[in-house]
């Protein structure tokens, strides 16, 4: 069975970090992308960034470029969602999704909630 698995989320005051994690089982992570989606409440889930399979490609959202760092460890199975200067309009749940020309995965999601 197939399983990504989101963590690293929770409350950060506005200028802070957080690293999410989202950890792959059942499915080998290196032959997929790895993408960040998220979902603010009442809205449409929208692209974050996502990396190629070998890494060297990553790509991002005009509203998190310059402030998240996506990236992966093929060791571990794991890609990663560095977020930093958070913004209040950075509040939602993130998702994790594996994504390859046969389709692909979705985690549950991890809530980041930005207070001041």
């Amino acid at each position: 069975q197939v399983q990504l698995v989101e963590s690293g989320g929770g409350f950060v005051q506005p200028g802070g970090s957080l690293r999410l994690s989202c950890v792959g089982s059942g499915l080998d992570f290196s032959d997929y992308y790895g993408i960040w989606y998220r979902q603010i409440a009442g809205k449409e889930r929208e692209f974050v960034a996502s990396i190629s399979v070998t890494g060297d490609t990553t790509s991002y959202a005009d509203f998190v470029k310059g402030r998240f760092t996506v990236s992966r460890d093929h060791a571990k199975n794991t890609v990663y969602l560095q977020m930093t200067s958070v913004k209040s309009d950075d509040s939602a749940v993130y998702y994790c999704r594996a994504s390859n020309s046969n389709g692909g995965y979705w985690g549950q999601g991890t809530q980041v909630t930005v207070f001041s």
